[in-house]
């Protein structure tokens, strides 16, 4: 008897996907970051991202709950509660905006977002002086705005990343983030018709791939340096999404 997949997958792009959260679960037990983006790009690879979107919320927010313990003491609560303050006057006008576009519009929005963010992260930038509240609320409002597309993330890791912060706060921060901004957005998701019965089927299929992925992630980041793993990880964030632009393009 053959499996019923949610969203109509086949059974290849069912098998497909599971090899894209284990690898995107890796990377986020490692740096803190990466797991929305990189997923939906290699989902846009071989179906519709935009239905997964708030599957991909609920992965984010279970892999949290695998790493709380571990996190708890290196989270900088200042900067988390500031970002977490802007995504929230941000969430529900994009999650409107996007709900609105049809597919190949869909899948072109999110690859430009991620490509156009990956390339601010390899750039090097780093910020002079040190950056107040203000300044953490309106990079929260720029990633509560991208978060509808399922990178909210990489505007944060590109802002954070450019200052003076231990790799063990910086992942400890993005995660609380990441979890902060999908319990705002997923709501709203589901008041626009975005959220289903088969989200919550396609998340419990997945919860199983994640507590493999994260482990193994988290194992990796107490043994090497998270510095030059998330570069390399931006590096396939931008190339797997042009050449998604060029898919689509094309």
């Amino acid at each position: 008897m053959t499996l019923a997949l949610p969203f109509d997958l086949t059974t290849g792009q069912g098998l497909f996907l599971a090899a894209a959260l284990l690898g995107a679960a890796a990377i986020r037990g490692y740096s803190g970051f990466g797991f929305s983006a990189i997923f939906i790009v290699l989902a846009a690879l071989t179906t519709n991202p935009l239905p997964l979107i708030p599957v991909v919320f609920s992965c984010e927010i279970a892999m949290t709950a695998f790493q709380a313990r571990g996190i708890r003491a290196h989270v900088d609560w200042r900067r988390a509660g500031a970002l977490l303050l802007g995504a929230a006057l941000a969430v529900i006008p994009a999650v409107a905006i996007m709900a609105r576009l049809d597919p190949m519009q869909a899948r072109l929005a999110v690859s430009a977002l991620i490509l156009l963010l990956s390339l601010i992260l390899l750039s090097g930038w780093q910020l002079k002086r040190p950056i107040g509240a203000l300044g953490h609320t309106g990079v929260g409002v720029i990633s509560g705005t991208a978060n509808a597309a399922g990178v909210g993330g990489l505007p944060t890791a590109a802002f954070l990343s450019a200052q003076a912060m231990s790799p063990a706060s910086f992942r400890a921060t993005m995660i609380v983030f990441l979890t902060g901004i999908d319990l705002m957005a997923l709501p709203t998701m589901s008041a626009h018709g975005l959220v289903t019965d088969e989200t919550a089927v396609a998340a419990l299929m997945a919860f199983p791939i994640l507590g493999v992925g994260v482990w193994l992630g988290s194992q990796g980041f107490a043994r090497a340096n998270p510095a030059g793993f998330r570069r390399k990880v931006v590096i396939l964030l931008a190339t797997l999404a042009a050449l998604n632009i060029l898919k689509v393009a094309l």
